[in-house]
């Protein structure tokens, strides 16, 4: 078994983001552990601002560590209602807490029923989990 942290309360996609359901049609964005360990030092995070509008699939921003930039993908459509400001200064958060301080963004969908559906897509942990196994 790895060391890496995969909460079992979260959804998770192939491209190591995981969904945290915070409302009836919102949820938090963040990386995995796997992705910010694969990734080194966080030095820079690049993020959409509120009211913004993120499209499942396409990029919604950068994080930059010493090693690479990568992507963040949205697993949603869905518009911007909450940026984590935190990481400005602090982009490391997103090494030292990926499932907390280092959350990216917070995203809400037009419906509860429209965000069940596309939650039913995702990953669980356990099928997360078999796609980081090295």
């Amino acid at each position: 078994m790895s060391d890496i942290d995969t909460p079992a309360d979260l959804y998770y996609t192939p491209e190591h983001e995981w969904v945290q359901r915070t409302g009836p049609a919102a949820v938090r964005i963040g990386i995995t552990d796997f992705a910010q360990s694969q990734l080194g030092d966080v030095v820079f995070v690049q993020l959409p601002a509120v009211g913004d509008t993120v499209t499942a699939g396409e990029s919604l921003g950068e994080v930059e560590s010493t090693k690479s930039v990568s992507d963040v993908f949205s697993p949603l459509t869905a518009k911007v209602i909450g940026v984590n400001q935190d990481l400005d200064g602090e982009p490391e958060k997103v090494n030292s807490g990926p499932y907390t301080g280092g959350w990216l963004i917070d995203l809400e969908v037009s419906s509860p029923e429209e965000l069940d559906a596309a939650l039913a897509q995702m990953l669980d942990a356990a099928g997360y989990a078999l796609i980081t196994v090295e």
